[in-house]
């Protein structure tokens, strides 16, 4: 459960929701020009242009790298290659800055503005700038100065922060929300079906495709591109290894202080909350009675909670969340951004020993005890003095390899002899097999950027060295292989095993087709599955907030659409539907009405605010959505080749 509380990163594998784009904008200091930028459309040449003002260059690499560490500290770690590449961070920081500009300007249009005082209230209320609970100047100048900002572009972008801030929230104060919403999302909420249905795949139908030379030889004209051999190559490399010298660097305190001194941002510790809490679960499928029988169990045990009942007994005794009743409801500490919001900021607002009210999240109701906390702060250099010596080390390590093969470089760098450069070094050259483009390296791993380099080498050229996490990289090729198309005779089984998968999906759907008739004609699904030995599934009950998702099944706006009109007199989708590279028949096995009149007064005025909430986002979205679809956006060719090269990733 602890694992479905935790926020996950969705596969947009990241989409990147508009307004949490926005709350970034609005609720950090910091994040949007970084360290050193002096604000909207700073230093550098202009990238893009919305209606006339720029964005620069500098501000869409700070935008760039923020998106990308965030990612990095929701990874716990770098970014793998190929989630870099699904993020397409660089397109996602276009938008995030096209979006930040048409707001600002919206908030013009409306003659929308931030005046003195509430600038220096907003610069008052931030516990960075403060001691004591109290705005300190000196302190604000201090913490100005480590982020190399100046309290003028601080300020300037301060300003912007809370203009955003300012024209969000009216135009989202614009939404409205009338009793036919309500018991339209109440019915979005309860109305469920469940699905019969079958999934017919291609590939259970390969082996029954009939292959004839003379097919197969007309499917390979007329595919040949499909079949090139990309261009491959093989290396000889050399590899300076920090490590090797790491041990044997000495590091005086001085050099330990200054590595701290300028390395600070690594030691600091966010502020953490511990905390442990009692889940009464609300499942999928459970009426409005439900939901309320369970919120009066819950509001049981919370009382008895702050009556001084053990916690960690009651939370094993009716905690829901296994997982972490078995811990007595432990938690344990976690950081901002780590848990659900609405769960996450009850957690940050209660006080060691302090009891929450219930607390309603997707996953039910909880009751929440803080246990401890830790305020941010930044490590004292005692308490990491180890650490950073070892990481100077390392450093001076990775330092002294690059020295030792930028050497090799520039001595080897004409005549190519890379023998010569590894036994300078007392080194051994080593040897890849042939890859091709973007394709793992021997030895060596994916690595594209090094991949790319090792294609543009020239024969006998040495490359210029490549800092890595496994040491300093150069190479030469050893031996390319140019790029061909194969004759039909070399390429059969590959040509043949394309082929059958191309006419397994005409067999596959032929297969549908047959089922849908015979279900049309009167039959059970469950007898019409048993007869093409193939298994019947069930959706189970789900309800039309699940948008296009069906479970067991996968996303189709389509049979979404379909299956809430079915009936018990017209139980059959009337098509084959095809998703996830399947084809699907579906069939109503159950309907479940809802009936907006059971709603309580309690309930209807909870469900309100949801509805509010969810309109005044899609409000926010729509509205921005216009202003880009009317806005003049030119995109200048030095950004336009970035989002290009990243489509095409």
């Amino acid at each position: 459960m602890l694992d479905l509380i935790r926020k996950k990163q969705r596969s947009v594998l990241v989409k990147i929701v508009f307004w949490t784009i926005i709350a970034a904008f609005v609720g950090t200091i910091f994040l949007v020009w970084g360290k050193g930028n002096s604000g909207s459309g700073g230093d550098g040449s202009a990238i893009a242009h919305v209606n006339g003002d720029a964005i620069s260059y500098q501000d869409f690499q700070i935008t760039y790298q923020n998106m990308r560490q965030e990612m990095e500290k929701r990874f716990g770690r770098s970014l793998p290659p190929e989630i870099e590449k699904q993020l397409q961070l660089n397109t996602q920081a276009y938008e995030q800055l096209v979006n930040r500009l048409l707001l600002l300007q919206e908030a013009d249009n409306r003659d929308i503005a931030v005046d003195k005082d509430e600038l220096r209230q907003a610069i008052a209320d931030i516990p960075a700038f403060q001691k004591d609970g109290q705005f300190d100047r000196k302190r604000y100048q201090e913490v100005l100065a480590y982020q190399h900002l100046t309290s003028r572009a601080f300020e300037r972008n301060m300003r912007e922060q809370l203009l955003l801030g300012k024209v969000v929230e009216a135009i989202k104060q614009d939404a409205e929300v009338t009793d036919q919403d309500i018991d339209h999302e109440y019915r979005n909420r309860n109305e469920k079906i469940d699905l019969a249905f079958v999934k017919l795949a291609p590939g259970r139908y390969e082996s029954k495709v009939t292959v004839t030379d003379e097919a197969l030889q007309a499917y390979f004209q007329e595919n040949r591109e499909d079949f090139r051999q990309p261009e491959k190559i093989a290396l000889r490399f050399v590899r300076f290894d920090p490590d090797n010298v790491a041990k044997d660097i000495s590091v005086d305190d001085a050099a330990i202080q200054d590595y701290y001194d300028k390395h600070k941002d690594q030691y600091w510790v966010e502020e953490q909350v511990k905390a442990s809490h009692i889940l009464f679960r609300i499942t999928a499928g459970l009426d409005e009675d439900g939901r309320q029988k369970k919120r009066a169990a819950a509001q049981k045990v919370l009382e008895q909670a702050r009556a001084g009942k053990d916690f960690a007994q009651l939370a094993r005794t009716h905690s829901d969340d296994a997982g972490s009743a078995i811990k007595g409801g432990a938690l344990g500490y976690f950081t901002h951004g780590s848990m659900v919001p609405d769960f996450e900021n009850v957690a940050f607002a209660l006080k060691p020993g302090q009891i929450s009210d219930l607390v309603e999240t997707s996953m039910g109701y909880h009751i929440i005890k803080c246990e401890g906390r830790i305020e941010a702060q930044t490590k004292p250099l005692d308490d990491v003095r180890d650490d950073v010596r070892a990481n100077l080390r390392k450093e001076l390590a990775r330092q002294d390899a690059l020295d030792k093969a930028m050497m090799a470089y520039s001595a080897h760098r004409q005549d190519g002899d890379i023998d010569a450069a590894a036994s300078a070094n007392g080194l051994q050259v080593r040897e890849t097999g042939l890859f091709s483009r973007g394709e793992a390296i021997d030895g060596l791993g994916s690595d594209d950027e090094l991949s790319m380099a090792a294609f543009a080498l020239k024969e006998g050229e040495l490359a210029r060295p490549i800092v890595r996490d496994q040491g300093v990289l150069t190479f030469v090729v050893k031996e390319r292989h140019a790029s061909y198309i194969p004759e039909l005779k070399e390429a059969r089984a590959e040509v043949e095993r394309a082929y059958r998968r191309q006419e397994s999906v005409g067999l596959a759907r032929q297969a549908a087709e047959a089922v849908l008739a015979e279900l049309k004609a009167g039959k059970k699904l469950a007898d019409v599955a048993r007869k093409e030995k193939v298994e019947m599934g069930e959706t189970g009950l789900f309800p039309r907030s699940y948008g296009n998702f069906i479970p067991r099944i996968g996303s189709s706006e389509a049979l979404a659409t379909a299956g809430f009109a079915l009936t018990k007199e017209a139980p059959v989708a009337d098509e084959v539907y095809v998703i996830d590279g399947r084809f699907v028949v579906a069939t109503l096995m159950h309907r479940m009405e809802a009936d907006p009149a059971k709603l309580t007064d309690a309930a209807r005025e909870q469900l309100r605010t949801s509805v509010l909430t969810n309109k005044r986002e899609k409000l926010l979205t729509e509205l921005v959505e216009k202003l880009k679809s009317e806005a003049k956006i030119k995109v200048e060719p030095t950004l336009q080749n970035i989002l290009e090269g990243e489509k095409t990733l």
